[in-house]
């Protein structure tokens, strides 16, 4: 499961120009700036000194940066006035125009191999087009099913639009003891349910002016909502607010996932990204500070989290494009993944969940990865859309939603 913003009324940051000292420092790291997204209102995080333009993790919407947060205030450049002689300007001005014939020879030489080339760069890019699902098929095998060999499609629902059962940017979904399906849209706030078989139930609407960012349920279907960093508990049913999860250290929650024996795992971030553990009434039993910086030496804006049946706690960074695995105590166990668009390297990650057996499935541009509790890659399989959010449920189904469609899929053993 499927960015870096941050809620905006809770960690917006300064719009101030930024030195580091006089004396030169390689180990310098440019401080972060934030924006708000004009598009969908969510916190846009970037580098004041190199970038001129960014985009919304969660909109896509290209962003330009406002030239005054750039580090780079307005200049003129000085004019250069060079006065030559007459024999120099004469002797320069031959040298240009055989300067200028040079490329021209260049280009008549090559002319002939380019065209050949090209013909055999199309040849070798048509396999890197064509899609995962697809790639090294057999001919006249079977693609109605997005996935490979690995995972088959079993239940598909949902449609696009605002009506009961159909979505517009649903991102987050998470399912209850019963089976039942909850799904949440990132851009108004609406929850909607579901049985195990798709049938709507109801719906709700949490917080419609912030972007939904996560969404968790414990077993009894209770159903908790991160929206402005904070961790809300509503009935599952109704949608009767319940009151905040509490944490001392303030807002600034980016994700929230439940635990087998009904408690909840929090990725907070409000200048230092720590992971934060809570028992089924709420109470902080576990903290582990910079939880991914420490190990990545640098900090991470975006992370989503996931937890498997022994209580080993899966963090995935979108800026370090790692995953990071801490035991049930909070030790840090071991990293993987990293930067790249190698199989088992990771680029614009979504979403992350662990099945009944341990195995870690993350979600990038590649599709859906696989790897071992260990951190092996495994496989990779295409779900037939880009998987903004991922769980399992007790059947060890993998429950995916991509924007506008639910799907279920039964994994290869």
């Amino acid at each position: 499961m499927s960015a870096l913003s941050k809620v905006a009324t809770s960690r917006r940051t300064p719009n101030r120009l930024c030195f580091p000292s006089a004396q030169f420092d390689l180990n310098y790291a440019p401080p972060m700036e934030t924006l708000e997204c004009p598009k969908c209102g969510a916190p846009v995080t970037y580098n004041p000194s190199v970038a001129a333009s960014t985009h919304c993790p969660y909109c896509q919407s290209q962003l330009a940066v406002p030239f005054e947060m750039r580090g780079e205030p307005a200049r003129a450049i000085p004019r250069i006035d060079i006065n030559i002689g007459p024999q120099v300007a004469a002797t320069a001005s031959k040298a240009l125009w055989f300067v200028a014939l040079i490329p021209v020879v260049i280009v008549m030489i090559v002319l002939a191999g380019v065209f050949g080339a090209i013909s055999q760069i199309r040849r070798a890019l048509v396999p890197l087009s064509t899609p995962i699902a697809t790639r090294d098929r057999p001919a006249g095998s079977r693609t109605s099913d997005p996935a490979n060999a690995f995972a088959s499609v079993a239940l598909k629902f949902g449609s696009e639009g605002i009506g009961p059962g159909m979505m517009t940017d649903a991102r987050s979904i998470a399912t209850d003891g019963q089976g039942n399906i909850y799904v949440g849209e990132y851009s108004g706030g609406r929850v909607q349910v579901f049985d195990s078989t798709g049938k709507f139930i109801t719906q709700w609407i949490a917080d419609p002016k912030m972007p939904l960012r996560g969404l968790a349920v414990d077993r009894r279907g209770s159903v908790y909502v991160v929206q402005r960093g904070i961790i809300t508990h509503y009935d599952g049913q109704t949608g009767k607010s319940l009151g905040t999860v509490a944490y001392s250290e303030g807002n600034g929650f980016d994700d929230v996932i439940a635990t087998p024996e009904g408690g909840l795992v929090g990725a907070w971030y409000s200048g230092r990204d720590d992971i934060v553990r809570f028992d089924a009434g709420g109470k902080v039993t576990q903290i582990i500070r910079a939880a991914i910086s420490t190990p990545a030496d640098r900090s991470e804006l975006n992370t989503r989290v996931a937890v498997d049946g022994r209580g080993n706690i899966y963090a995935l960074g979108s800026f370090t494009s790692g995953i990071f695995k801490f035991n049930r105590d909070g030790k840090f166990i071991n990293r993987f993944g990293g930067p790249g668009r190698q199989p088992g390297q990771l680029s614009a990650v979504n979403a992350i969940a662990v099945d009944g057996k341990g195995r870690v499935f993350v979600s990038d541009t590649k599709g859906v990865q696989v790897f071992d509790a260990d951190g092996r890659y495994l496989t990779v399989f295409d779900p037939g859309g880009v998987a903004s959010g991922m769980v399992f449920n007790d059947k060890n189904e993998l429950l995916i939603v991509s924007r506008k469609q639910v799907m279920k899929f039964v994994l290869k053993e």
